[in-house]
């Protein structure tokens, strides 16, 4: 008791906890502890009841990838015919849908396709950029990707794609910066340490980026707070992340819960709402360098993305015009900008549109529900 208190006073008191804090609070810590923390954090980073969101759409460009993670219900294997590439005319198409729908970003991410080159993704880049749209795309395993295919650096990789008109870069493809973990669920995407590299040098070269974690299948708590010190860390020496965002593990239609499920455990259980709260409170603890942390209602769902408010989360993440990767594992939550704010404001705070770097979008008054 007396160390939960003194652990209390340092959050309450702006002060940073340390590893092995983090995980007394995992080991000992009620919901209500953790939420009450989190809650003071989330308060004295953002003392107004604002609570943002941003309306964009998550585009696939490509079904098609090399890696085959195993947690991973959306990828066509290469030599699958089902797997596709998108053509100009619908990207196309799925920009101008967003931007009728007030959207001001894509979100664009795709598998490791084996056999395009990086002119191709300059090519893709050039042509969304006409449209005006803010393209916030390409995790640090694509870029890791096309720089290998090309034999080039990540950093001039990452240049040629800047000037083409890449403005940020979403944090995906982090899982669990673990390599142990990351060995076994996706032995053919990058290491932790090169992905934070990636992350470092984006954040160099001026780029924001966002970052994510996936958690809720084979790691361990000391991974989860092994994933969480890296980005501290990063964060420390860039301040170039914007935002983090922590999901629970979808395990439907994936090869990882038909392993665990053949072998002689109990398999993985879907992660519960209680599960991703204290997950949720707990990063917002820790990753006292982070601005904003995001909600997840697209796994979570409406209601306990409003929880998520009172447990350390001041932004509700996307609109997802589109999404693909989730709904694949059999999520199929939906909302639109106008259920968002309701649901904002239903929980007591002020809905605000922002862009990816979180500047307010001064809105016109929006009819609610």
């Amino acid at each position: 008791m007396q160390l939960m208190q003194q652990i209390t006073d340092k959050v309450i008191a702006g002060e940073r906890i340390t590893g092995k804090e983090f995980l007394f609070l995992a080991d000992t810590a009620d919901l209500y502890q953790l939420g009450c923390m989190a809650d003071t954090v989330r308060k004295r980073l953002h003392p107004d009841p604002v609570v943002t969101y941003v309306i964009d759409r998550n585009i696939n460009y490509t079904d098609i990838c090399l890696s085959a993670c195993t947690f991973c219900a959306f990828f066509k294997a290469p030599e699958d015919p089902a797997g596709k590439v998108l053509s100009k005319n619908e990207l196309l198409q799925k920009i101008h849908e967003t931007q009728q729908l007030g959207g001001t970003q894509i979100l664009l991410q795709g598998g490791l396709h084996p056999d395009l080159p990086l002119e191709f993704y300059e090519d893709m880049l050039c042509f969304m950029k006409e449209t005006g749209i803010h393209i916030h795309g390409f995790s640090p395993p694509e870029v890791c990707h096309f720089a290998e295919l090309a034999d080039l650096s990540v950093k001039t990789a990452l240049q040629r794609l800047m000037a083409a008109g890449l403005d940020s870069m979403p944090g995906g493809g982090a899982e669990i910066l673990s390599d142990r973990v990351r060995e076994q669920l996706a032995p053919r995407k990058c290491s932790a340490d090169e992905w934070i590299a990636v992350m470092e040098t984006a954040h160099k070269l001026g780029m924001r980026t966002t970052a994510t974690m996936m958690f809720g299948h084979i790691e361990t708590w000391e991974e989860r707070l092994e994933h969480l010190q890296r980005l501290r860390d990063l964060q420390d020496r860039t301040g170039g992340f914007t935002a983090f965002i922590p999901w629970p593990f979808q395990p439907d239609n994936t090869v990882l819960a038909e392993i665990m499920q053949s072998g002689q455990g109990a398999g993985i259980k879907k992660a519960s709402a209680f599960t991703y709260l204290r997950m949720l409170a707990l990063s917002r603890i820790f990753l006292d360098n982070f601005a904003n942390v995001q909600a997840s209602w697209v796994t979570q769902g409406p209601k306990i993305a409003q929880l998520s408010l009172f447990f350390g989360a001041n932004d509700f993440g996307s609109t997802m015009i589109e999404e693909n990767v989730v709904a694949a594992a059999g999520v199929h939550f939906r909302l639109s900008e106008q259920e968002i704010r309701h649901l904002v404001r239903d929980a007591g705070f002020n809905p605000q549109q922002r862009l990816m770097d979180y500047t307010l979008v001064q809105q016109e008054v929006v009819q609610e529900p």
